[in-house]
């Protein structure tokens, strides 16, 4: 073996000893990175947005690995937690699904019925009021002959409200002059058979329903004297 073969023999092994030099560190490298990762667990994220209130099945998420440590302590990392839960919010496609942005889903009691009816989206619910709610519902009525007064009415007390639906633009039907709504959101009631026949009856004749926020752990029926009002007694 001549000089120069030695040379490329030299170098050759060189090569190899800085190739085996330069895997050896990638390997110490990945195994830093992995030693302060940790590691990884299921997470889910949503396929596409879901709307609020809507009933939450596990063909909405789509499940990711991701480091343990980086999961923030209210992320759900298993679907059957979300069995029976709505979205609170809006959901965006993408976000982490995590277990502040679910609620049980109201459920009817012994005795009570699922009633629903539009409500003015301006006068009646501005935003404030979701499933779990507690509301009176207030109807405002013609005086029942001439010349008798109007009247304002708590007609229900302490309704429970089941859900609440996408804002509806309406159209005011032929001879309705009294309603001029233009816009109504569907807001669904659990109530009793005598209290779900004043809603309805409310919705159906009185000029105006209204709804007031009931505060929570109110849970007091207002008397019989403050359910009716007349501009006369205001004195």
């Amino acid at each position: 073996m001549n000089s120069r073969q030695r040379r490329g023999v030299i170098l050759l092994l060189l090569s190899v000893l800085g190739a085996l030099a330069a895997f050896a560190g990638v390997l110490s490298v990945v195994d830093d990175v992995k030693s302060k990762v940790g590691p990884e667990v299921a997470a889910y994220e949503l396929k596409s947005d879901v709307e609020p209130y809507t009933a939450l099945n596990p063909a909405q998420f789509r499940r990711i690995s991701m480091p343990e440590r980086w999961l923030s302590a209210n992320a759900v990392t298993d679907l059957d937690d979300i069995r029976g839960k709505i979205a609170v919010t809006t959901l965006k496609k993408g976000s982490l699904l995590q277990s502040d942005m679910v609620a049980d889903q109201p459920e009817l009691k012994p005795g009570e019925q699922e009633v629903a009816i539009m409500i003015d989206a301006a006068t009646g619910v501005a935003g404030k009021i979701t499933p779990g709610s507690a509301v009176n519902v207030y109807a405002t009525f013609e005086g029942e002959r001439e010349g008798a007064p109007d009247q304002s009415r708590i007609v229900v007390t302490n309704a429970r409200v089941l859900d609440v639906g996408e804002l509806t633009a309406l159209e005011p039907g032929a001879g309705d002059r009294s309603r001029r709504t233009t816009e109504a959101v569907p807001i669904t009631f659990a109530l009793s058979t005598l209290d779900a026949q004043r809603l309805t009856y409310a919705e159906s004749f009185a000029q105006r329903v209204r709804l007031a926020l009931v505060a929570p752990g109110t849970g007091t029926a207002v008397p019989d004297k403050d359910r009716t009002y007349e501009l006369a007694q205001d004195k």
